[in-house]
């Protein structure tokens, strides 16, 4: 998760709180997709539409 953590902040510059708490909550299968999805990612909105639609 840490790995992912500091993905983001260099992709998107970071997050807040709140959302650091619910990429934590994420499962490592999750967090594998995350990753991977992360690459396409070119702003703050795509990880909040990602986290959206993987969590329930």
């Amino acid at each position: 998760m840490l790995l992912i953590l500091r993905q983001i902040a260099r992709r998107l510059g970071g997050v807040d709180s709140q959302m650091q708490e619910r990429i934590q909550r994420l499962s490592i299968p999750q967090l594998e997709e995350l990753g991977e999805a992360l690459l396409d990612f070119s702003e703050a909105s795509d990880l909040v539409a990602w986290l959206e639609a993987h969590q329930s």
